[in-house]
């Protein structure tokens, strides 16, 4: 497999060990049998104990290089097969980061973790068997098939009759094997995506009193994972067992024969012991790279999956000598953008033009799935426009260099994201070298100061997986001041006061606005209470632009506008 030997040219030098440890391993396989058949011969035969003496000296001396060989195919085998599966994760992580949101949503989260944890560590099991087995086998095949025939032309038939039935069976179980590993991996994607949704909305679920029927969702594929997984072992399972009986067939057959060759005087007691040994190894041998056979499907399909993944080219790519800075400074411009989604059909933005400069606040309102999110996700290159452009200081978005280009953003998104560890790592995600006076002012302007002073360790209080220890309120607060330390020529809130009451509402725009005064903000927002005071409001429906202008122009000039604010302001505030 190409992705395999890939991986593999990075460590020649453990490659080479590998080999000189299989000639050692091979040396005690093959070179003990030959040794006990002549002390059998010539040293038992005519009780020369001398000759037994030398004979045993050379068996432990064998048997020693045989010990070191065994350890040494086993250290290496294991570094490198661990060693590439280290490579090839660090690959897919690397990839993935590099993948816009259309690659996720193609390949979906939980297909994208099974590939980087049982997709690699099906090539793991499949590299150290294989390094074990690969080069050995046919190597102690072949020697044990010369010294078969030396030993004995006659009874060598016994061994050409049986291989040909253990080849045609090691074929058959790897054709039917193939399809079933596809399946399962496919099955077990679904079982990752479950347990996923399952683990994240277990409190949705159990609030809806569903979780009986999350039960048998699961159980439903969990069961299916497991049948397939269950003809895979069966057809694993019997080719051991049916090894063994083509084996002690033949070695019946082989007593059967020499009983007769012994008694004319042809064979010799040692030389049959010699030969059934010759005939395990070579038959073992064959078992042995027939799990190697048998394994290469499941291993071709893991192989496949991670090569498809590594190999798609993200549709957002970071331009060679991308720009990282300007002369212009403070100006964010639409011109004539129209957007549709990579597996969309239409238009989710048509032809939407404005500019915002320093200093300025710029409001996105609109009904549900009026493309406000889709709007703003277009300006840090989530994704690239299908038409028009948008400039920021004067260039193209598509011609900056991308973390260059993220270092101006300021990103609070819809659906706040915190990550495991304290509440001041979470902040300085924003800006690694944040010190405890650039913390504590970011919380006091995110209005997060009081409630992170409040727990016992106040900045070093641990956020556990997801968040779960801190309200919404709590997480949209720390994921302002997020953006906040990072002090960003621009900032982009996606409806980021949702979870907040009023109040803290009214006094966060007020820091805010002290905060940024200096920056571009962008504020999409669903309430009129959090972007009246905004320079430019600009009204969304279906994509399209039905208004721009401050809250009181689109009182008068917008009908859309006018029927939100009248949906949530007094007849007082309306006027």
């Amino acid at each position: 497999m190409k992705l395999i030997l890939k991986y593999l040219k990075n460590y020649k030098l453990i490659i080479m060990l590998n080999i000189i440890s299989v000639f050692g391993f091979a040396l005690v396989e093959l070179g003990i049998p030959t040794i006990m058949a002549k002390v059998i011969d010539n040293g038992i035969a005519n009780n020369d104990i001398s000759y037994i003496k030398r004979m045993g000296l050379i068996i432990i001396f064998i048997s020693i290089v045989g010990v070191m060989g065994t350890i040494l195919l086993g250290y290496c085998s294991s570094k490198i097969s661990t060693s590439i599966t280290r490579d090839m994760r660090n690959d897919i992580f690397r990839k993935s980061q590099e993948f816009s949101h259309s690659e996720y949503d193609k390949f979906g989260v939980s297909s994208m973790i099974t590939r980087t944890t049982n997709d690699a560590f099906q090539l793991l099991q499949f590299v150290n068997t294989l390094l074990r087995t690969a080069l050995l086998t046919p190597i102690m095949f072949t020697v044990s098939l010369v010294m078969i025939l030396k030993t004995s032309l006659h009874l060598s038939i016994v061994l050409g009759i049986t291989i040909p039935f253990i080849v045609i069976g090691v074929v058959v179980i790897a054709k039917i094997s193939q399809p079933l590993s596809e399946t399962q991996q496919k099955r077990l994607d679904k079982l990752n995506r479950i347990s996923r949704e399952n683990l994240t909305g277990i409190r949705v679920i159990r609030a809806f009193g569903n979780d009986d029927h999350e039960r048998e969702r699961f159980a439903e594929t969990n069961n299916n994972y497991a049948s397939v997984s269950k003809k895979l072992h069966k057809l694993m399972a019997i080719s051991q067992p049916t090894f063994f009986f083509l084996l002690n067939i033949a070695i019946l057959a082989i007593f059967w024969v020499s009983s007769n060759m012994i008694n004319i005087g042809t064979l010799q007691v040692g030389q049959l012991v010699a030969f059934i040994e010759y005939l395990f190894h070579a038959m073992f041998s064959i078992m042995l790279f027939s799990m190697v056979f048998i394994m290469y499907p499941k291993a071709q399909v893991s192989a496949d999956r991670i090569q498809e993944l590594l190999d798609e080219e993200p549709l957002i790519k970071n331009p060679k000598n991308g720009i990282k800075d300007t002369e212009i400074k403070g100006i964010v411009e639409f011109d004539n953008v129209t957007f549709t989604y990579p597996d969309g059909e239409e238009p989710v933005l048509k032809d939407i033009s404005f500019v915002a400069k320093k200093g300025e606040t710029i409001a996105f309102i609109g009904s549900t799935g009026s493309g406000k999110s889709s709007l703003i996700n277009l300006i840090p290159r989530f994704y690239d426009v299908t038409e028009g452009s948008i400039k920021i200081d004067g260039v193209d978005v598509r011609e900056y260099d991308l973390k260059a280009l993220r270092n101006k953003i300021g990103f609070i998104p819809q659906k706040t994201v915190l990550f495991t560890g304290s509440i001041g790592t979470n902040i300085k995600f924003g800006k690694k070298s944040a010190d405890k006076g650039e913390l504590e002012q970011s919380a006091k302007v995110a209005q997060a100061y009081d409630f992170i002073t409040s727990r016992p360790k106040k900045f070093d209080e641990l956020i556990s997986e997801g968040g779960s220890n801190v309200s919404g309120g709590q997480k949209q607060r720390l994921s302002i001041a997020r953006a906040v330390v990072r002090k960003p020529e621009i900032y982009i809130f996606d409806d980021s006061f949702s979870a907040l009451d009023f109040k803290t509402d009214a006094t966060l725009r007020a820091k805010l606005k002290e905060e940024t005064h200096d920056a571009i903000v962008l504020i999409v927002a669903q309430r009129i209470g959090s972007i009246m005071d905004a320079n430019k409001i600009i009204v969304l429906n279906e994509g399209e632009v039905v208004g721009i202008g401050n809250h009181r122009e689109l009182l008068k000039t917008c009908e859309i506008y006018h029927e939100i604010a009248s949906s949530q302001l007094t007849e007082e505030e309306l006027a």
